[in-house]
């Protein structure tokens, strides 16, 4: 085709398999020799823009990857003609003129510094020079546009790694013929608003080429002025905060001292854009301060004469934290802020002793203020507003409470226990104070700052606990989300509960009480799974209770699959600490009428309903015996040692079980073994049992290994192999109950190999798991 006819088919043709075939066409002409010769015909000024700007590109991608082709006494020759383009396309179409700039900046920085020695000056005398036939502020865009595109080229460039460093700092020099004309056409009272613009995008492109921030003092103070026009704003924010942003900056404290006081200075603007719910603006303000404070903490906390400028800044950030309203329906402001916390803690504990002692004096309040900030900030709207709110607004709303509680738990390592004091003792004085009842939302935001910290940090010899512990059952719950954060923090002091285990009584109640409320599913659940994990051998007394309670609530189908899995877990804990005969007659009540579903879904026709229903029970089944210990293997804990029961004689209660519906199981598999996940289901059961029984599973051994054989030989699957590789791995060194695996592992070899045989590629699966069984 010809390569009109193939750009109309890739730009008009309907056929999306015609519009292919062009753009393949297209692509290897561009790369092709008469490529040099057909790009300038297509750029003449009869055509159409989309034919010009494939001759523009095609140009830009013979200069740019094709350097090597060109020969040097073509360099001059290549060079006018690009000018003599771009100040023809000056006043035409602007996607041809920035593909035109495009090409010529890659052609400058290929011929930099050597063959084309002060390139960026003679960019910008060419167009300076007059040229009657076009208009100024067009030849003014067109160089601007040509200046701006230079930075990015270099940013993305193929250049060799030696060239990109010699380049740079030849464009580094460079900037002083550029930047005076930019200050020229800022501070001009005539310059119109768009060709501004263009001059402060153009700023914010050189300045990542790492210029010395000093040099760039004068433009920033210009961006600063124009921060004042609504038309500049957005512009202005970006070269500000680049400018202030790159990293070389830090090297000239004087200059960024000498930043503080315009930044400072929009404080005024900020107020006003927030009293008007002005987000944009409050938004840009925002970003410089942080700016300034983020990048470069360190370099102004070392000037600690000027300390009250920068506190004043860190106060204006402050603000910027606490903005009013809520995120992020009325603001998105307040998030920019938090990392700026943790820059500044690290900046400030990493002094030595005597300046970090005078800057904690001057710091610690300003972090006790932070936590009010955060706190108020976390809490929830009115129920009326945030029923208004959509589901992103509250998924977004839940991302930036984790992110509130991530950076209280940082600032607990600067203020270390008097932060939980202030806490307790502000959540008494709301929870006691009669005159004036508080909100459910200034309870719950208290609450969630104390979980916040509890869950990560060690609280064990915190003096608030016991209070806080008495004061839960204090509190009026009269909505989901204060339940919700209360089950969180009793979770959240599980471990303490572990070494005082006379206050358990205190809140078990709330979390069984909490169990059967359907809302509150996954808070109650994982609460009482943490409790049973880390206070097992205290909980005897309240077993029958407990098992009772989940019992319903299982009968009831109130929780989803997954926290009936994580409620059998926490049974599992909690048996492993009662007696062998206490644990049969609790499994005994707890499974019997599963096993009755069981039996009766077993003798039905397969059907997708039933197949859910046997997952499901098979599943609860395996997640209980993940966790039923009585030898606790898993006890890492030293002081349990002491509490650790008298070792059973007799077989363990999970082999009684497994053995008890071992029959019951088969059934199932003879019914379902072409359906993956109902026998993977089954292999669960026997591989967290192993895993957690080891040596005491070895009665199984036999007919486990002996069912296992039949599956396979049937119908070869994974979940076969894993179950085979966990055996290996646990019996390997057991004289005794190794024959009936070892005759296991010879027929899953023999079976999978002649699979391969009839063709590997089919089972990828299988081929990854035999390895592994192997390798073992």
């Amino acid at each position: 085709p010809s390569l009109f006819q193939a750009l109309h088919q890739l730009y008009y043709d309907p056929n999306i398999e015609n519009k292919n075939l062009a753009q393949k066409w297209l692509m290897q002409a561009q790369v092709s020799p008469q490529a040099w010769h057909f790009s300038w015909l297509l750029l003449h000024m009869d055509k159409v823009p989309e034919i010009q700007y494939f001759g523009a590109s095609a140009l830009h991608i013979k200069i740019s990857r094709y350097w090597n082709d060109i020969p040097a006494d073509q360099y001059e020759s290549l060079k006018s003609q690009l000018f003599t383009h771009i100040t023809r396309f000056a006043s035409g179409s602007k996607i041809v003129l920035t593909r035109l700039c495009v090409a010529l900046a890659s052609l400058a920085l290929s011929m930099m510094p050597d063959a084309w020695p002060c390139a960026v000056a003679d960019m910008v005398r060419m167009f300076q020079a007059e040229d009657s036939n076009v208009d100024g502020r067009a030849r003014c865009l067109a160089l601007l546009e040509l200046l701006t595109v230079l930075p990015e080229e270099f940013q993305t460039s193929r250049l060799p790694q030696y060239r990109k460093g010699q380049v740079r700092s030849v464009l580094a020099q460079e900037c002083s013929s550029v930047f005076p004309l930019l200050e020229q056409l800022l501070q001009q009272q005539d310059s119109p608003g768009f060709i501004k613009q263009k001059v402060l995008k153009c700023f914010s492109s050189w300045v990542q080429l790492e210029i010395p921030l000093m040099d760039c003092e004068n433009l920033i103070q210009a961006a600063f002025t124009s921060l004042q026009d609504p038309e500049l704003f957005d512009t202005a924010v970006e070269a500000v905060v680049n400018a202030i942003s790159q990293p070389d900056a830090q090297r000239y404290v004087n200059t960024l001292l000498k930043l503080i006081p315009p930044v400072l200075g929009l404080q005024e603007q900020l107020r006003q854009a927030v009293q008007s719910g002005d987000m944009e603006t409050s938004h840009g303000i925002c970003r410089i301060a942080v700016a300034l404070g983020e990048n470069h903490s360190r370099a102004l906390l070392d000037q600690v004469e000027h300390w009250q400028s920068f506190l004043a800044l860190v106060n204006m950030i402050m603000f910027c934290t606490g903005i009013p309203g809520h995120y992020p329906v009325n603001e998105t402001t307040s998030s920019l802020t938090l990392t700026f916390w943790y820059t500044l803690q690290d900046d400030i504990l990493s002094f030595e002793p005597d300046k970090q002692a005078v800057y904690q004096q001057v710091y610690r309040p300003v972090y006790f203020q932070l936590v009010d900030v955060l706190l108020h900030k976390a809490q929830f709207p009115s129920d009326e507003e945030y029923g208004f709110w959509s589901s992103d607004e509250k998924e977004q709303f839940r991302i930036y409470r984790v992110d509130i509680s991530d950076t209280l738990m940082y600032v607990y390592e600067m203020l270390g226990a008097e932060l939980l004091s202030s806490l307790y003792d502000k959540l008494g004085r709301l929870l006691t104070n009669t005159e004036q009842p508080s909100t459910w939302q200034h309870t719950e935001a208290l609450l969630y700052g104390f979980q916040s910290i509890a869950e990560t940090i060690d609280v064990n010899y915190s003096d608030v606990v016991p209070g806080l512990i008495g004061l839960i059952p204090r509190i009026s719950i009269s909505n989901v989300q204060l339940a919700d954060t209360v089950m969180f923090t009793i979770g959240s002091l599980s471990e303490w509960l572990a070494d005082h285990p006379v206050m358990i009584n205190n809140v078990l109640p709330l979390v069984l009480q909490a169990l059967g409320n359907p809302e509150l599913s996954i808070s109650s659940v994982s609460t009482l799974k943490k409790i049973c994990r880390e206070c097992k051998y205290d909980l005897p007394p309240y077993a029958a209770n407990i098992v009772a309670v989940s019992q319903e609530v299982l009968m009831k189908q109130i929780h989803k699959t997954s926290q009936c899995m994580w409620l059998m877990q926490a049974l599992g804990f909690l048996l492993s600490a009662l007696q062998v005969e206490e644990i049969l007659k609790n499994l005994h009540s707890l499974i019997t009428p599963y096993i009755q579903q069981l039996e009766k879904l077993a003798d039905e026709t397969p059907n997708p309903s039933n197949r859910l229903a046997i997952i499901h029970i098979l599943g609860l089944l395996s997640n209980l015996f993940t966790t039923l210990d009585i030898s606790h293997h898993d006890d890492d804990h030293e002081s349990t040692e002491v509490k650790k029961l008298p070792v059973q004689q007799g077989p363990n209660p999970v082999v009684v079980v497994l053995q008890q519906v071992f029959q019951l199981i088969q059934k199932v598999l003879s019914k379902w073994l072409n359906d993956a996940q109902v026998v993977e289901s089954v292999c669960a059961i026997f591989e967290k049992s192993v895993k957690t029984l080891l040596d005491d599973f070895a009665p199984m051994v036999p007919q486990l290994c002996e069912m296992l054989g039949q599956m396979y030989s049937t119908i070869p699957q994974v979940s076969a192999i894993e179950l085979t590789r966990q055996l290996v791995h646990i019996f390997a060194h057991e004289p005794a109950h190794f024959p009936p695996i070892k005759a296991l592992f010879m027929l899953v070899t023999s079976v999978t190999l002649t699979l391969f045989q009839q063709g590997p590629r089919d089972h990828p699966d299988i081929v990854d798991s035999f390895m592994q069984l192997l390798a073992q």
